[in-house]
């Protein structure tokens, strides 16, 4: 991405666990732009994640065009399903695996980067939860739908309200997926409906955050990736198998393919575009028939 610079920018990126999916990329390539990186991690895998870092298991995944390893100014303690202390219910300020984190919420996040640094011009929300998700959607049940909407679109919503104000003149990001417009069976919980929410949402957030506070909205929908959290849904391999079977590009969709995607639509490149809802799944969204269906078959 050496076309433009982004040397001096500040960049949160929120939903980064390991070096496998599409947060880490993205991370990595406005790295390689010249941007700082901070990354809000889900609280339950805070050490995990600092840990391995720290073990170098994730350096080959870090090496830069330079060779160079790139590295973040800090991790934040995040659990983006509450935006103030007061939405804490009790069975997670008891749990085990909160003991020992403080101030997680998106507000309190919010407000100790702005303490650490002032201000950020790029936002990415790289996250997605649905309790139920190898459920059908007709096995859903209420608590299950409405956590996979809490988590996955209106963590985006919530993000981008408590950081606006310090993100002035500049751009947000979300990640979607094709089922938000097309059935994808297995792809349960209601995260469809979670994923058709925040590219609905991407729109509406355009109009107001770019009235508000000159900030660009822009969402990408990617195609299949082996990622971690994508394992949990159970069907990644037969996605991606589909997917080289009848998209236009006979080729596995590689996360950095999204990152300079990512990375373009977050620089000054893009300037007037907001609003956009764009593919990058090796054009899969733009086929209308299984070309490997056994009704085609002589």
């Amino acid at each position: 991405m050496s076309r433009f610079s982004l040397k001096g920018k500040k960049a949160f990126i929120a939903g980064i666990g390991d070096d496998r999916g599409f947060g880490f990329a993205i991370a990595k390539a406005l790295a390689e732009a010249g941007a700082d990186i901070l990354i809000g991690t889900w609280t339950p895998i805070v050490k995990i994640f600092t840990t391995s870092w720290e073990m170098g298991k994730f350096d080959e995944s870090r090496k830069l065009e330079n060779g160079s390893l790139w590295s973040y100014r800090k991790v934040y303690s995040l659990d983006a399903s509450f935006d103030t202390p007061d939405d804490i219910p009790p069975d997670i300020k008891t749990n085990k695996r909160y003991a020992e984190a403080s101030s997680y919420t998106i507000s309190e996040v919010a407000e100790q980067v702005k303490k650490d640094f002032g201000s950020i011009d790029i936002l990415v929300h790289a996250l997605a939860n649905a309790p139920e998700v190898t459920k059908n959607l007709l096995d859903t049940s209420r608590h299950g739908y409405l956590a996979a909407l809490s988590a996955s679109s209106y963590s985006f919503v919530s993000l981008l309200s408590h950081f606006g104000p310090i993100l002035q003149n500049g751009s947000a990001l979300t990640l979607s997926y094709i089922a938000s417009t097309r059935a994808i069976p297995g792809y349960g919980g209601g995260m469809s409906s979670a994923k058709a929410a925040l590219e609905s949402d991407t729109r509406t957030l355009a109009w107001e955050a770019g009235r508000k506070w000159n900030i660009r909205v822009n969402c990408i929908s990617a195609g299949p990736l082996r990622s971690r959290a994508a394992k949990a849904i159970g069907i990644i391999d037969q996605s991606i198998a589909y997917s080289k079977a009848n998209a236009p590009l006979i080729k596995e969709l590689d996360a950095s393919e999204v990152a300079d995607t990512a990375a373009f639509l977050l620089s000054p490149l893009s300037s007037a575009i907001t609003g956009n809802v764009l593919f990058v799944d090796n054009g899969l969204h733009a086929m209308g028939l299984a070309i490997d269906s056994a009704s085609l078959s002589k």
